[in-house]
């Protein structure tokens, strides 16, 4: 008798994930391993909001809550997006989950039907084709070169979009790119989605506050608020406030649509930590100081890391404007033979070979949807940082 349901064979183990654990089970085993493969802050969450979470426990919210959240978080979440964003979204239309990913699984999964296509710019995050396809839908992948800065323009979607398409799925500031869209660009892809008025939006804003040189991300409600009736604003508090492990994730939408993610919340993990969500609070009303001490310190380690890989033979990295990641191309390294005799095909055999000969664990391109390059997140120190770099060059100019 077969084991799992055949759902199970439409999706694959999370790479970044995988590539990890391995960095990990190395470093167990004695190896020098520096890990630039996880997409988690090297800060630790800022002392106000540690002390709210120890305040909600000396003062006994250990208990349930609403499935959404409670009043106070979802309040929170409201005044939040009326702030950064000048979105006025009303407490019923806000739902808190465990992480933002389960807020992409909660409205994906309660709205495809088999056959319905996801409009998903690549590179991306390898968690969305497979929760789309774990919903019995259909990913549309849309390749987006390092050349166009690796953004999607209004008529790769206008042509990507057919009668089955429900969802575009976008990411600002971009995993694995770290690429954003201004006000101007978006508006681009708003034009088009107001021409297609039966096309969903999920816009995934997570890296949001993390962004340089004065770029500001726009969301898409702040430049056409006409799609607000089909729109899905997510955030969370994992990568702006260092919260990874606290999963707090949270999205405002229409009220029909929040009702139907609160079904299936209610019928899987029910609400999110009592004392996460006190936390929460803290985090999105309380002071901002700590973001931008934290970008200051991500924008010197992405200039430091991009002008270093551009220095590395073969390799072309382009300087995004937000996020914490770099998506340097390997084409000047295929074909070619490392020192330890391995033959460098794909950008999974740099990375493989990168990771056994030189101990840096990067994710290859492939894992998000774009072959010929690699993911590398500098949310780790300076020093860590510098000898990685200096170790790819190495491993780049001993190519032969």
């Amino acid at each position: 008798m077969q084991l799992t349901a055949d759902r199970l064979d439409r999706i694959a183990p999370s790479q970044t994930i995988t590539v990890t654990a391995k960095a990990r089970a190395l470093k167990a085993a004695g190896r020098d391993v520096i890990g630039l493969s996880s997409g988690e802050p090297d800060f630790d969450t800022p002392r106000n909001v540690k002390d709210a979470a120890i305040r909600a426990i000396e003062a006994g919210e250990t208990k349930y809550t609403d499935v959404a959240g409670t009043p106070a978080l979802r309040k929170a979440v409201c005044e939040k997006f009326k702030r950064d964003s000048g979105i006025d979204y009303k407490p019923e239309e806000i739902i808190i989950a465990t992480g933002g990913k389960q807020v992409i699984f909660n409205a994906l999964l309660a709205t495809i039907n088999p056959g319905d296509e996801a409009i998903i710019p690549a590179p991306c995050w390898v968690s969305y084709p497979d929760i789309v396809a774990l919903a019995e839908g259909t990913p549309v992948i849309v390749p987006c070169g390092q050349n166009a800065g690796f953004k999607m323009t209004g008529e790769q979607l206008e042509a990507a979009i057919t009668p089955k398409t429900k969802w575009f799925i976008l990411n600002n500031p971009c995993n694995p790119t770290g690429a954003a869209y201004n006000a101007a660009e978006l508006k681009q892809l708003t034009d088009v989605l107001m021409r297609h008025p039966d096309v969903w939006v999920f816009t995934d804003d997570i890296y949001e506050k993390l962004a340089y040189d004065g770029f500001k991300p726009a969301t898409v409600l702040e430049v056409e608020p006409r799609l607000r009736d089909r729109t899905v604003t997510m955030n969370g508090c994992s990568k702006a406030y260092a919260m990874t492990g606290w999963r707090i994730g949270f999205a405002g939408a229409p009220v029909a649509l929040i009702k139907a993610m609160d079904k299936l919340q209610g019928q899987s993990t029910s609400n999110t930590s009592s004392i996460s969500q006190a936390a929460a609070i803290e985090a999105l009303i309380g002071q901002q100081d700590s973001i931008q001490d934290m970008v200051a310190v991500y924008k010197r380690r992405r200039d430091m890391v991009v002008e270093m890989l551009n220095q590395a033979p073969g390799i072309r990295c382009h300087k995004p404007e937000g996020a914490f990641y770099v998506f340097p191309s390997v084409h000047g390294c295929l074909g070619k033979t490392s020192k330890g005799g391995k033959k460098i095909e794909t950008d999974k055999d740099f990375v493989e070979t990168l990771l056994e000969e030189e101990g840096v664990a990067a994710v290859h391109g492939s894992a998000f949807m774009f072959d010929g390059h690699f993911r590398i997140s500098y949310a780790t120190s300076d020093d860590a940082l510098r000898e990685a770099c200096t170790r790819i060059q190495r491993f780049c100019a001993g190519l032969k």
